[in-house]
C-alpha cells in the first residue's frame, strides 16, 4: 500500500527505526490520560516499544492493515501513529470490525493533526479499500478525540465500558451502502 500524504503529514508503515519515537509517545503519561484500560500501560523501556512495533508489523502480515507512523512532512519527525486495524476480539458486543485510531505526542495536540490523519484513513478505508464500515471508540471524557471522530463523518453511538473506561462508540457504513 502506498504511503498517505496530506498537506502536513506523511503516513507510512511503522518501521523498526521508529522505536525511539514510539517510546517517546508511549512513555508519556499525558498520552495515556484518556487511554485507561483501552490503550495499554505507560512503557518504561525501549524494548517495550520494539515489541509494540513487532506486534503492529505482524498485523500488517496477517491482515494487510495496522497502525501507521505519522511523520511531519517538513521535518520527518515521528509525531505518533494513525490507521485502521482489524479487531477480532469483542469490543462493545462487536468483533471483526475495522477500527480507526490515532495517537499523537502532546506537542502535536490541538493543531489539527489528529483530524488530518483520521480523515486520510477514513478516505482510504472507504474509497480505496472499500471497507463496508469503519468503527472507532474513545474515552467519553476525551472530548477532542470524540469531536474528531464525528467531524470526519463517523456517527455517535452508545456508551459502554472497556477495560474499566467509559467509552463512546462511533461507526459509519461506507457511503452508498444501505444504512
Amino acid at each position: 500500500m502506498l504511503p498517505l500524504l496530506t498537506s502536513r503529514l506523511l503516513l507510512r508503515p511503522i518501521e523498526a527505526d521508529d522505536a525511539p519515537g514510539m517510546f517517546l509517545l508511549d512513555s508519556d503519561p499525558l498520552v495515556h490520560r484518556y487511554l485507561g484500560g483501552i490503550g495499554g500501560a505507560v512503557v518504561h523501556e525501549l524494548n517495550q516499544s520494539v515489541a509494540t512495533i513487532d506486534f503492529i508489523q505482524n498485523q500488517y502480515r496477517e491482515n494487510g492493515l495496522g497502525r501507521w507512523a505519522v511523520l511531519h512532512r517538513e521535518t520527518g519527525e515521528f509525531m505518533g501513529w494513525a490507521g485502521l486495524k482489524l479487531v477480532t476480539d469483542e469490543v462493545n458486543g462487536r468483533r471483526d470490525f475495522y477500527d480507526l485510531g490515532y495517537r499523537f505526542r502532546p506537542e502535536f495536540w490541538g493543531q489539527g493533526y489528529g483530524y488530518e490523519a483520521a480523515q486520510a484513513w477514513y478516505n482510504r478505508g472507504f474509497n480505496e479499500l472499500e471497507l463496508p464500515s469503519l468503527c472507532a471508540y474513545a474515552d467519553v471524557e476525551n472530548l477532542a478525540s470524540c469531536r474528531i471522530l464525528e467531524k470526519i463523518g463517523l456517527q455517535r453511538g452508545n456508551i459502554f465500558m472497556e477495560g474499566g473506561t467509559r467509552c463512546r462508540w462511533f461507526e459509519r457504513k461506507r457511503p452508498g451502502l444501505s444504512q
